[in-house]
């Protein structure tokens, strides 16, 4: 079995520039948290999006297993539209209502998700029989698990936290089992 962690990222303070956008306090102190439950978990390899936010929830746990992180481009968010949504809700409903629409500049649910899967199936093929780790982001690992298992849909990422844990275990390319790793805690 291969198992794929993904792990959301944790909350990050808001800027417009999606690739250097940081962890906000908050953040970080969950970034620790998140690092301290997959300690347990015997990883092997850790890749993310090149977004900051991505690397800095996942950074943790390389440093406990004495890695470098493997940026993965196709890890990275869906690009919703070219210029920040005046309705970000209405946006997002939009593209998950149809998979083919995209916004102008914008990937839609079927061409994200198709660049997930392909990220996916390289590192079930270069990492078999290991445990790897993924940072991304809530839209890339809902689309991911979606095009495995349809139960993992909108309403799924709407109920998502921040961050957010999931072990995918994989007999080469079929998805045996799905777990929730992190549990919510109030704060």
């Amino acid at each position: 079995m291969t198992n794929l962690y993904f792990v959301r990222h944790a909350h990050s303070t808001y800027t417009p520039d999606e690739l250097r956008r940081p962890l906000s306090e908050k953040g970080f102190f969950d970034a620790t948290k998140a690092t301290e439950l997959l300690k347990s978990e015997e990883i092997d390899i850790v890749v993310s999006s090149p977004y900051a936010r991505a690397v800095q929830t996942v950074e943790g746990i390389t440093e406990y297993i004495g890695k470098e992180i493997e940026i993965i481009e196709g890890f990275k968010e869906r690009v919703l539209t070219t210029v920040p949504a005046e309705d970000f809700n209405f946006a997002i409903t939009k593209v998950w209502e149809d998979y083919n629409f995209s916004w102008e500049g914008g990937e839609s649910n079927y061409v994200a998700q198709d660049r997930g899967v392909k990220s996916t199936y390289q590192l079930l093929e270069k990492h078999q029989g290991k445990n790897v780790v993924i940072g991304t982001h809530g839209n890339m690992m809902v689309l991911i698990m979606n095009f495995f298992d349809h139960h993992y849909n909108f309403s799924f990422w709407k109920n998502l936290d921040m961050p957010d844990i999931y072990k995918l275990s994989f007999n080469d390319r079929e998805l045996r089992s799905v777990e929730r790793l992190w549990k919510r805690t109030s704060d």
